[in-house]
Order: C-alpha cells, then structure tokens, then sequence
C-alpha cells in the first residue's frame, strides 16, 4: 500500500530541505519512544524535527493498518455512509486521508491534537485533501477533550499507548458518545496493543455497542496468551523512508490491532482470518475466528472445489 498521490506529494514538499542527518536522529528517538510507550509527560511530537520525522518514517505504515482497518469495517457496512468525521490525537491527519478515501460521503472533519509541531503540520497537509471544511483544534484527548458534538465517524488511531488504561476507557466511553454512527480504534499489533483493544473491547460490548469488525462474535475472545489477535499491512517505503530509517529492503510491514464499533448491526461475517494463509501442494492451512465463539485451525484442499478456490483469494484479515 502507498500514501494517495495528493498526500505523498505534500509530504514530500514538506520534507525538502531537512538534512538527512538531523532526520534520522530524531527518526530514532521517535522510534525509542514509541517502542518502549514512553509516559513521561513529553509529548513523542514535541518539536517541527520530530512531526517531519514522523512523516518520513511513521505516516505510511500508520495510514495504511487506518486505511485497511476502515475498509474491513466498510465492507461489512455498506449502507453507512458518513458524512462527518470527529478525529482525535489526529497526528499529521493520518485517518483524514484514510477515512476520505474510504468514504467518499465524507464532508467535514474535526481534528483534534495536542501537539502544535504535528497540528500544524497536519493542518497544512489537510489543505491538499479533497475536504474542504476540516477544522483543527488543540486538545489534550487525556484531560481537556472538548464537547464536540456528535459525529457519523469517530476515530482514535494509536492513542491509547500514550495514555494510562483507566484514561484511555474513560476516552473511549466519551467518544462512544459523541459517535452517531461508528467509533473505530486502532492501535499498534503488539501483544500490549492486543491487551488495550480487550479493554476496550468489553467496554463498548458493555456501553451496547454492536462490533462490527474484526470480531465475528460479541462473546469473550477465545484467544489465549501468548497468541493475540492482530494483522499485518506491507507498506511501500520511499527513497527517503529508507535512508531515514537506515533500511535496505523497498517495504516494511505493519502489524496492527483495530476495532470498529457501531450504533447499529453489521452484516454477518462467517469467519475471520488470523494469520496469514499457508499453502502448499494443493492445500491451504487457515487459521479462523468463527462465530460460534472459538479459534479453529482448517485444512482446506483441492477436494473442497468452490471452498478451495475461495480460500486461495483469501488474506490475513479477510473474511469468509
């Protein structure tokens, strides 16, 4: 997956002229942070520095675990077509692009951020979106989030791993609110990450929330650690992305947990897909989440006809 051309081309002018040696520096502190989930009262994206660096090395993995993650929730809801969009920790705008090139229906979006380095930088990003009406607030998501209204679309990508676990259900419980429609969370694939979405999970299951993807159930996860639920995009990285990053090989995949909330039933998905498919001589191992509540490891072959030829069209995170 890429940036859409409009987006990649800003960054790239918003790139130019930032020695090389200077961005890889702050690339590796911001990768440090993220890394160990840093809470000590900084913000990752406190200088200019460090929002370009973010462009350079984070921007394309993260739209692409949102933009995929906002298309496995829009398959399964075809009739929600949003119009509004509340955003928050929007970064440099990241689920703007995602969610406007998911729904074309989107019309307006209210984007709230903390950092005024990234803000701004998110800000002069969004002027080359296809949204005309996109305000930009300052909002610490922890502690002052402003009554906003109420919003078709809500988003929180990769907040959480920023906040404490009691900050970040009481987020979630006011976002909840404030979504007409759809509340959408993501966050990295780790096992932590894994262990936030089960939170937050039980929380809107509690709040009446109808899931809508990547679960197939609303029952306890059968998944026991150290397995976890998440997936994975491969993300096409830039000439700059490489030397940024010290990295040879032209991509990078992102692993990556979500999950889409709404006010209102999805279709019925008959399995999800857990793990990456494997094949071999006229067979296909699938790992599937079922909705009769449990985890089941299927050997489908040649033998299966139709059901065979399913599976081989079928990807990590793919339903059936």
């Amino acid at each position: 997956m890429e940036l859409p051309t409009a987006l990649r081309l800003a960054v790239d002018a918003a790139l130019e002229g930032i020695a090389l040696a200077d961005l890889r520096r702050a690339a590796d502190l911001l990768s440090r942070r993220y890394r160990a989930e840093t809470r000590d009262g900084h913000l990752h994206l406190s200088s200019d520095l460090a929002a370009r660096a973010y462009l350079a090395t984070r921007l394309p993995a993260t739209y692409a675990a949102v933009r995929a993650s906002l298309g496995y929730a829009a398959e399964l809801t075809p009739d929600f077509a949003p119009k509004s969009l509340l955003d928050v920790g929007a970064g440099p705008g990241t689920v703007l692009w995602a969610a406007g090139d998911c729904w074309p229906s989107l019309e307006q979006a209210l984007m709230l951020e903390a950092s005024p380095a990234i803000r701004a930088v998110g800000e002069a990003l969004s002027r080359y979106s296809r949204l005309e009406q996109v305000e930009w607030r300052a909002a610490d998501v922890a502690r002052d989030l402003v009554e906003a209204g109420q919003f078709d679309l809500v988003t929180l990508a990769y907040v959480l791993d920023e906040l404490s676990p009691e900050e970040g259900l009481k987020l979630v419980e006011r976002l909840w609110q404030a979504a007409k429609g759809m509340l959408v969370v993501v966050e990295p694939g780790t096992p932590a990450g894994w262990r936030r979405m089960m939170a937050v999970r039980k929380r809107l299951i509690e709040q009446g929330a109808h899931l809508v993807a990547p679960c197939v159930h609303a029952a306890p996860c059968p998944l026991v650690e150290p397995d976890w639920c998440h997936f994975s995009r491969r993300v096409a990285r830039s000439r700059l992305h490489r030397l940024a990053k010290g990295a040879e090989v032209p991509w990078e995949d992102e692993k990556y947990i979500y999950l889409a909330a709404a006010r209102f039933p999805a279709a019925k998905a008959q399995a999800r897909v857990l793990a990456p498919p494997k094949a071999s001589s006229g067979r296909i191992a699938l790992k599937l989440c079922l909705p009769k509540r449990q985890v089941e490891e299927r050997l489908v072959t040649k033998r299966d006809g139709e059901g065979y030829r399913k599976a081989r069209r079928m990807d990590w995170g793919d339903v059936g």
